[in-house]
């Protein structure tokens, strides 16, 4: 069986999809609502939030501060992170 976390993106498409019934899409809401609350789900989360390396990170949100193409916010929300990781 494929990872809770691919099904959950697979039902969002679904979601998404204009050429998807609305009796379709209901059952796909539901689906994310019961994998959401699945143990496994989250030990797959935690497991992304592991496998992540903090120079790269920091590199991304270096990258964010320079981008003319990101909102302000985006911009404030990564000098942020960056102090608190005392990454400047």
């Amino acid at each position: 069986m494929s990872l809770p976390t691919r099904q959950i993106g697979g039902h969002k498409a679904a979601i998404n999809n204009p050429k998807v019934s609305e009796e379709a899409k209901e059952h796909s809401r539901q689906a994310i609502e019961e994998l959401e609350d699945d143990p496994e789900t989250q030990e797959t989360r935690a497991g992304y939030e592991e496998d992540k390396d903090e120079v790269r990170q920091n590199a991304g949100y270096k990258a964010t501060l320079k981008n003319p193409n990101v909102s302000q916010e985006a911009k404030e929300h990564a000098k942020e992170i960056l102090e608190e990781r005392d990454a400047f």
